[in-house]
């Protein structure tokens, strides 16, 4: 769709073609793809940005992703490929904060419509350095854990995972949030490609009923459970812990790759057996040896809570709808539900 638009060879169309994953069939990693199409071009970010593009736009778009299935998308860098691939796309959909690589290349680049998702709802402070809960004022929550400055941690590349004064960019698992952003992406498409914006809105609102959906299924799931509390690798289910009344305790911060240290080692332990704790999760994206190495020091059992930053054969579901309910089944046997 893009005025911009060459003609692409019938070997790259091919190519493209072939890259479909999924429920996401119009999405394409393949930069080849992008802005050479007779729909509307959108690059998205990472996978939940790009089912969001794909929820929403239907056959009317072209979705490519900027992270390949697989990778972990906090450590993506942008290639000179994919920079050029952003000048002739239609829409840039990203998450700012979570990836610097691709908030530079698409603030310098020339997309058209650029839609950030953290504009899109309210953000909050999550996690502590040392991996420790605290709500968004910075109190220490009943275990006596201080909010860390600023909030978010560095990986050892000096990659800030948190956005803008240390809020907390994982709002996709919060069906709620997830919803909002959902709303707003509907109306940028419906304003960028106008001809289309009927079907926009009625995709855009179908998608927000099935959140809803989501909401219902995690409230009434998780509203009897013998704890409240449970271990992640790192934090990235704060907003879904606090919509649904849970704590999250993380061995690392909001950076995936950071190392505990040995005192907070021996919190989680002696918290783990203060609050019920049975369970330590790790997630398919990342090393899961803390999080073992954890469990076994403290007698804990461990399973996958996954942040849904991508679908690889690992995940438990082709799509974000299974992933979560997989994830609403592992913290219902986790927490132990009850009638």
């Amino acid at each position: 769709m893009n005025v911009r638009r060459r003609t692409i060879s019938g070997i790259a169309v091919t190519a493209a073609a072939a890259l479909g994953l999924g429920t996401l069939s119009a999405c394409s990693s393949d930069s080849a793809a992008a802005g050479n199409t007779d729909k509307f071009d959108v690059v998205a970010s990472f996978y939940p940005m790009a089912f969001l593009a794909e929820q929403i736009g239907g056959d009317h778009v072209s979705v490519t992703s900027l992270t390949q299935p697989g990778q972990e998308p906090h450590d993506l860098e942008i290639s000179a490929k994919q920079r050029a691939q952003l000048e002739e796309t239609d829409a840039a959909l990203f998450l700012k904060g979570l990836q610097p690589s691709v908030d530079e290349a698409i603030a310098q680049s020339g997309a058209k419509t650029k839609i950030d998702a953290t504009t899109l709802t309210t953000l909050e402070e999550h996690g502590a350095e040392a991996g420790g809960h605290a709500d968004e004022h910075g109190h220490e929550d009943e275990h006596g854990h201080a909010e860390g400055e600023g909030g978010h941690a560095e990986d050892e590349h000096g990659h800030d995972h948190a956005t803008e004064g240390g809020k907390d960019p994982h709002i996709w698992l919060d069906p709620v949030k997830y919803a909002e952003v959902a709303k707003g992406v509907g109306k940028a498409f419906e304003k960028a490609d106008p001809d289309h914006a009927a079907d926009y809105q009625k995709n855009t609102e179908a998608l927000v009923k099935k959140l809803g959906d989501l909401d219902t299924a995690f409230q009434t799931g998780l509203k009897n459970t013998k704890t409240k509390v449970f271990i992640t690798t790192h934090s990235a289910f704060g907003y879904l812990a606090e919509r649904y009344g849970l704590t999250e305790e993380s061995i690392s911060g909001l950076s995936p790759e950071s190392e505990p240290s040995a005192a907070r080692v021996r919190e989680l332990e002696k918290m783990a057996k203060a609050d019920g704790v049975s369970t330590v999760f790790y997630e398919t994206l990342v090393s899961d040896k803390t999080a073992k190495t954890v469990a076994k020091d403290a007698g804990l059992k461990t399973d996958v809570l996954d942040p849904i930053e991508g679908i690889t054969d690992k995940s438990r579901g082709d799509d974000y709808f299974q992933v979560m309910k997989a994830n609403l089944e592992a913290l219902q046997k986790a927490l132990g539900t009850t009638k």
